[in-house]
């Protein structure tokens, strides 16, 4: 055996603890500044998701302010921006049925009456909770002309299985035009 078989197995061993002890130091350094991203999202947001920011009394739902019955649905407003109102009430969402363009970025602003909700649309990214209290908003857009089921994911009592709706997705040349009388639009004519 030659010196230099000697010192090869030390010598590979001490290339093997170098890049361990490097590896370790990159892994420790991600979960350091994953720690840091968790810590400041929490204390930014003050540990309330965005949504939760805007409030309102579920008593007067219906008879004062933006969702009184005849303001639900869907609208263009002067600015040309598509706004979708709705309240989830046990067991059933007010509208029903939303019309909807597509391709057009789509603000949805909806709550509660009396107990925690969840709106789902399929096939998409709108997703929330609708907490008594709270108004949640969030922009959507709907990429393709069809019919969305609209279940409440958030268990409410015992009627919650039946608690659906629809959301009509139209080509948005469609929509506009039926959107020029100005008033709220559903599935369902008023």
């Amino acid at each position: 055996m030659t010196s230099t078989d000697a010192t090869a197995p030390h010598a590979s061993e001490a290339i093997a603890v170098a890049a361990e002890r490097r590896w370790a130091i990159i892994v420790a350094l991600i979960i350091g500044l994953l720690l840091v991203m968790i810590i400041f999202t929490g204390v930014h947001w003050a540990s309330m998701p965005p949504s939760r920011v805007e409030t309102i009394d579920p008593r007067k739902l219906h008879v004062e302010g933006e969702f009184v019955e005849n303001n639900l649905g869907t609208a263009v407003g002067a600015d040309g921006k598509v706004t979708v109102r709705l309240i989830a009430q046990q067991y059933s969402f007010e509208p029903q049925c939303l019309v909807v363009p597509a391709g057009v970025p789509v603000t949805f602003r909806a709550t509660s009456t009396d107990a925690i909700h969840g709106f789902l649309v399929d096939r998409t990214n709108a997703n929330v909770m609708l907490v008594p209290g709270f108004i949640a908003t969030f922009t959507a857009t709907f990429d393709k002309v069809g019919e969305r089921v609209m279940p409440c994911h958030e268990y409410c009592g015992t009627g919650h299985e039946a608690m659906w709706g629809r959301v009509q997705v139209m080509a948005a040349d469609e929509f506009l035009a039926k959107a020029k009388g100005g008033e709220r639009m559903s599935c369902v004519p008023r």
